[in-house]
């Protein structure tokens, strides 16, 4: 992709304020975004958070920033532990499937693989390290159970949540343990003997869940970076936990601006298993596509709650429908008169409204408005006959940045399949030539029948289309 030179202004939950993220070529953008814990199928959910990040991702690199992208897997967890113990195998088991699942479902969501995906398993040393320096520095106390942090030791705490500590309650995500001096205080590390466990100068055990993302965020990013980012789920207690330990082993800001993506309702329900309202990825990839789900996840604005509905996505199938057929006319356009100047000036207006929304605090709902405006300007042209080759080139070149930087993408058809797609639509022409509408029908039907390629007649010639099958339309056609 071209550079685009921009400043691109985050909301910062930590200062609650927009904050720049310069992107020239000078500067290094670290990003972390706390993964998935590798115990089942990845939800829609997910799918949301990742892809968000994605497309922050993809715009970034456009605007020419030098960018080191990690996102770790918890693959120590309780949930694990137990789903191997109901599955009858190992936990080392159970987290390699469901990564290897990971991977299936974000390489057909078109996702870019990120630099580095940490495992909390591969990085032992460096956690234990962590609780180390904060014994050292007397931040902890010993149970029966396990290490603890001292949540009131570390001054405002509850700053990333904006919670006052004496407000705060036990939450549903802090571990509870009798033993504690304090509820709020949260496990730096767990005894343990059962299998899996780890050696440890303070006994046998396994980590506690946040000082996992401290360790490996250090470790492969530095004490200080750019954006950390997760779920609106991780502010509190994950994030804030994370800030507590490594702010005290650093004396650092951990993270200039925190990033967090809102939860995903189904038909206005919250998304849980005990409801049976789990949409996972795989699914959702079946019903809609990967691009139809690409539009969807970035048609609300990032940090707001969105529904997962029928209606929503239909819509999102509706635009992806106008893209393909965009990108198609002009591929397949052959009238050859010239390209007015205000056809290249239209494509760079709705280009720069496109990227001037993306800097607004990554407003990808208004930058897909835009796009949507310049695919349906582009079709409406080449419906009245107003397409040619000439603006086909620019046309391409814009909508081409756009798509890759939401990551969509049209399906591939190989050379020799559009060399025999394209015979046969100059054998029907000549049909249609000689009047024998019969047999041109005829052959446009087995066009779509063999190649799902779909025809539109223009004055003086014949533009196609592959269309991506989605699975919703064929269940709900008639």
């Amino acid at each position: 992709m071209d550079c685009h030179s921009s400043s691109l202004k985050i909301y910062n939950r930590l200062s609650d304020t927009l904050e720049d993220i310069r992107t020239n070529y000078d500067d290094k953008i670290r990003i972390y975004v706390c993964g998935i814990t590798v115990y089942d199928d990845c939800h829609i959910g997910h799918a949301r958070t990742i892809v968000v990040f994605d497309v922050l991702r993809r715009y970034l690199m456009f605007s020419g920033s030098n960018l080191v992208y990690v996102q770790n897997f918890t693959d120590v967890d309780d949930k694990i532990i137990n789903r191997a113990k109901l599955e009858g195998k190992s936990p080392d088991e159970i987290s390699a499937n469901y990564i290897t699942s990971y991977f299936q479902d974000f390489t057909k969501l078109n996702v870019m693989k990120a630099d580095f995906y940490p495992k909390a398993t591969e990085n032992m040393s460096e956690m234990i390290e962590a609780i180390r320096i904060l014994k050292d520095k007397n931040y902890t106390y010993t149970t029966l159970n396990g290490i603890y942090f001292r949540v009131r030791l570390f001054p405002n705490y509850g700053k990333l949540s904006k919670k006052q500590i004496d407000d705060l309650e036990e939450g549903s995500r802090i571990e509870v343990d009798q033993l504690k001096e304090d509820p709020l205080d949260f496990a730096l590390w767990k005894f343990s003997s059962d299998m899996p466990y780890w050696e440890s100068p303070w006994g046998k055990g396994r980590p506690g869940w946040h000082i996992e993302c401290s360790a490996m965020v250090s470790k492969f990013l530095g004490n200080e970076i750019e954006i950390h980012g997760g779920g609106t789920d991780l502010i509190f207690p994950h994030h804030e936990n994370e800030i507590a330990q490594s702010e005290t082993i650093t004396q650092m800001k951990l993270a200039k601006i925190w990033m967090h993506v809102g939860m995903i309702t189904i038909n206005s329900e919250k998304m849980s298993k005990s409801l049976r309202n789990m949409i996972l990825i795989k699914n959702a990839l079946k019903k809609w596509g990967a691009n139809v789900l690409r539009i969807y996840l970035i048609s609300s604005q990032y940090s707001k709650p969105m529904d997962y509905n029928n209606d929503i996505l239909y819509e999102s199938l509706q635009k992806w429908r106008q893209i393909e057929h965009c990108v198609y006319e002009l591929r397949t356009t052959k009238n050859e008169f010239g390209a007015p100047d205000e056809f290249g000036d239209k494509c760079n207006g709705y280009l720069t409204e496109f990227m001037t929304s993306m800097e607004a605090n990554f407003n990808t709902p208004s930058a897909l408005t835009s796009f949507m405006k310049l695919v349906s300007y582009i079709n409406n042209l080449s419906s009245s006959e107003k397409l040619s080759t000439t603006m086909s080139e620019k046309g391409l070149y814009v909508v081409n940045t756009i798509m890759n930087i939401i990551g969509l993408v049209i399906m591939a058809v190989d050379n020799s399949t559009k060399n025999d797609i394209e015979k046969m639509i100059d054998e029907r022409n000549k049909l249609r030539a000689n009047k024998k509408f019969h047999d041109s029908d005829t052959l446009r039907n087995k066009i779509l029948e063999l190649y799902d390629v779909e025809l539109t007649d223009h004055g003086n010639y014949t533009s196609w289309k592959k269309k991506e099958i989605i699975e919703y339309e064929s269940q709900n056609d008639g």
